[in-house]
């Protein structure tokens, strides 16, 4: 082509520097152009040159070499290399049938006439293009999509066959059947290739672009509708429609080359979702078979028969396709029911999951909400929201998991759930607390059933294995005094809550107004203590503990004050439940057991064999709880310097009733050899148990008991039977809040010989009291 080489196969086609797609595209329009000169000037001159079938095999050879060169840019390309190949190797064999059939024309007279094995040539050619078209790897199709394509393919072939039968007979029928049918065969072929091509554009490859297959779709029905029309040509003889067909084919294929070259060096485009429209091909061929046939009758043309045939096989072709369809769509519908049917039960679970707890499966706080917000505008006056919390629970879930936590909570839930009151909400809003929203009775029946809820939590309640005592503290908001939402409510019941674990824990309250002011307050006295712990406003008194048979002192027991700036003194009972709440109590114990451990090493540098024998540091339950209390402990013996056995530590019952954490850490500060005592002993929970579990060295009997002591009764009975129970166990025993001197010869006939009280002497700060020490023969009392 213009004596130029061909381009490395490794070369971009659009940069090579001789040959580009344009050349290609020009000089095959040139060629068709001299062709349809051709074909004019033979049906002016009714005796055309035999030089026009050179025109048919001059574009085939640039098409088929445009065609080669499409499938050789870059070898990983493998799906367009082939099909390009595919399409040059078929090409190039309807060039060899063009031959033949220009050899069959000049030999026979200049007739149209097409022998079997240019028919059979033609054929192959478009075979090879199909083959090349099928083997595109594109949408994966299934067997009921390629029976559907089977009936396009094949209603294609009778409708085509059918119109190119009723064209042909007139013409042929005196020349005999045997040309008619090679005719009928390429252009069946034709039209076949037409459908198959734009099929596979709209169904969808990767490999090749949209508009190369489109126009090799319109390649072919140029060829088969031209071929179909030769009979028009009848009445100019000697004039074939073969050498202007073929060329303006060639000219459309190399369009199609040049339009996947470019495609190939362009950024794909962007992925678009298959057609889905009806295709209206099936019904186009039967509206068009059916309107030949009514031609054919009305016209009582010979061949009306053969039409009416092809006219019933379209028909059936279309039934089967259609009901194909129906069944498809029938499956489709069913499939579709399933989906729905599982898209509703996924709803459903959906709407569970977003209402509904999932461990417990009680109602979350979103459901609550609803559930609060509907009762309210129902009876407002019967509602109620009781908030419980579970007393403890970090000590469990801490000691024996999270599995048995877990289950803890599965259990109360369920136990709650059987034992509320009918309609009553059981919501659970995170960690162990649970709401109740009852929304029948009054406040007095809200109040008679969490009475009766608290007696069933505190039964045993079974979690892997273990068998747990429960019990919760609980708050009781009625609806009224301006609770008019939901979130009102909750907050009220939250302020009651924690009014009935500062009353010790294990009981309802039901809220009143003036929790929240008190509750304020706590808030504000949480700030300032805050302050105070960076401000140096807390400081430690101490109370002497007496060696009742001589009245020396034995101990002391650390007391924290506070100094306000603006309230001045604050008193324990009023900060210490603040601290507790806010967990403050924490960074203030630390505190306190520093400074007490610091002061006592400082009175033996400065009062040797007189300082106290021991200093007494309170520790709450919070500080207990905290895994590694011990070790703290440990640390500050280290850093003051303060000998072990100097040391007591004093705990309330409630703190170690328990076990769990509190008792482990007790354990290990035992072990430093550091005094451990039960302080208030007799008030909380008292068992023989605790004192056998807990490694208790002294009891510190409760004022309670001191009172009335000198006065006989249960009170007398009470003290004197704990000073035969400690006597018994080899313990200590301190008699606590002694005023009198009666009191303090009660207790020492009763067997008592340590107490403290004001009897003896006041809290005092420690520069009093090592000036009381400091005197020769100090006594603070005698029995």
């Amino acid at each position: 082509m213009n004596g130029a080489e061909p381009p490395s196969t490794n070369q971009d086609p659009l940069t090579a520097p001789r040959w580009r797609p344009a050349t290609n595209v020009a000089v095959s329009a040139g060629v068709a152009g001299l062709s349809v000169i051709w074909f004019v000037v033979a049906l002016v001159r009714h005796d055309p040159p035999a030089i026009g079938w050179a025109m048919p095999m001059t574009a085939v050879l640039i098409a088929a070499w445009g065609a080669w060169r499409a499938g050789t840019p870059q070898t990983e390309d493998m799906p367009r290399r082939y099909f390009w190949r595919y399409v040059a190797v078929g090409v190039t064999l309807i060039g060899l049938g063009s031959l033949s059939n220009g050899y069959d024309y000049l030999t026979a007279g200049y007739s149209n006439q097409v022998s079997g094995l240019t028919s059979g040539i033609y054929l192959a050619g478009l075979l090879v293009m199909m083959i090349g078209l099928l083997r595109i790897p594109g949408t994966r199709r299934s067997r009921a999509e390629w029976t559907r394509f089977g009936l396009d393919i094949a209603t294609v072939i009778v409708t085509v066959l059918t119109f190119s039968w009723h064209l042909l007979y007139p013409t042929w029928v005196a020349g005999g059947l045997a040309g008619t049918w090679s005719e009928l065969a390429v252009i069946g072929g034709g039209f076949i290739c037409v459908f198959a091509f734009v099929k596979v554009a709209f169904t969808g490859t990767g490999a090749i672009d949209r508009r190369a297959l489109h126009l090799l779709g319109l390649t072919g029905a140029i060829g088969a509708g031209g071929g179909a029309t030769a009979p028009l040509l009848a009445a100019f003889p000697g004039v074939a429609n073969g050498p202007v067909l073929i060329p303006i084919v060639c000219l459309v294929l190399c369009l199609a080359v040049d339009r996947q070259l470019r495609a190939a060096h362009q950024p794909p485009p962007a992925s678009r979702p298959l057609s889905r429209r009806p295709s209206i091909m099936p019904y186009a061929a039967v509206l068009s078979t059916g309107t030949l046939l009514l031609i054919s009758a009305h016209d009582r043309t010979d061949d009306m028969f053969a039409v009416a045939i092809g006219a019933v096989i379209v028909t059936v072709l279309v039934a089967a396709r259609q009901m194909m369809t129906l069944r498809d769509n029938a499956a489709l519908v069913t499939h579709l029911d399933v989906r729905l049917h599982e898209l509703g039960e996924y709803q459903q679970q959906l709407t569970h999951q977003a209402t509904h707890d999932v461990l417990t499966g009680l109602a979350n706080r979103v459901a609550l909400d609803r559930d609060t917000a509907e009762a309210l505008d129902a009876d407002p006056a019967a509602v109620g929201i009781a908030l419980i919390d579970l007393d403890n629970f970090k000590i469990i879930n801490d000691d024996l998991g999270h599995a048995v936590g877990d289950a803890l909570l599965t259990a109360v839930a369920a136990r709650l759930s059987a034992h509320v009151p009918p309609g009553t909400t059981v919501a659970r809003l995170g960690g162990d607390e649970y709401v109740l929203l009852l929304r029948t009775g009054s406040t007095a029946d809200h109040e008679a059933a969490l009475i009766r809820l608290t007696e069933q939590l505190r039964r045993p309640v079974s979690a892997c294995g273990h068998d747990l005592v429960v019990e919760a503290s609980i708050g009781l908001a009625p609806a009224g005094n301006g609770a008019g939402t939901a979130d009102e409510l909750l907050r009220r019941a939250d302020v009651a809550m924690y009014e009935a674990k500062s009353q010790g824990r294990g009981r309802y309250v039901v809220y009143t107004p003036d929790m929240d002011r008190h509750g304020a307050e706590q808030a504000r006295i949480a700030a300032d203590l805050r302050v105070a712990m960076d401000t140096g406003q807390l400081h430690l008194v101490y109370q002497p503990i007496v060696a009742m048979a001589g009245g020396h002192l034995y101990g002391v027991e650390a007391l924290i004050r506070w100094n306000h700036p603006q309230r001045g003194p604050v008193g324990p009972v009023d900060f210490i439940p603040a601290a507790e709440r806010t967990g403050l109590i924490v960074p203030l114990g630390a505190w306190i057991l520093g400074e007490a451990c610091r002061q006592a090493v400082r009175w033996q540098q400065e009062l040797g064999d007189r300082a106290p024998h021991t200093v007494s540091v309170n520790v709450s339950a919070r500080q207990l709880r905290e895994a590694g209390f011990a070790t703290d402990v440990a640390a500050v013996l280290q850093q003051t310097g303060l000998a072990p056995d100097r040391l007591t530590i004093e705990v309330t019952e409630t703190a170690v009733f328990d076990g769990g954490t509190a008792l482990n850490e007790l354990h290990a500060i035992k072990a430093l050899g550091v005094t451990i005592a039960l302080d208030d002993f007799g008030t909380g929970h008292s068992s023989l148990g605790l004192l056998r579990t807990c490694p208790v060295d002294t009891l510190k009997v409760d004022k309670s008991f001191v009172d009335d002591v000198t006065q006989g009764g249960q009170q007398a009975v009470v003290a004197e039977a704990l000073i035969h129970l400690s006597n018994g166990l080899s313990l200590r025993a301190v008699a606590e809040g002694v005023e009198t001197a009666e009191q303090a010869d009660a207790l020492y006939r009763l067997g008592y010989r340590y107490a403290q009280g004001y009897f003896y002497d006041r809290p005092m700060p420690a520069a009093d009291l090592s000036a009381r020490l400091s005197e020769p023969e100090m006594r603070l009392s005698r029995p």
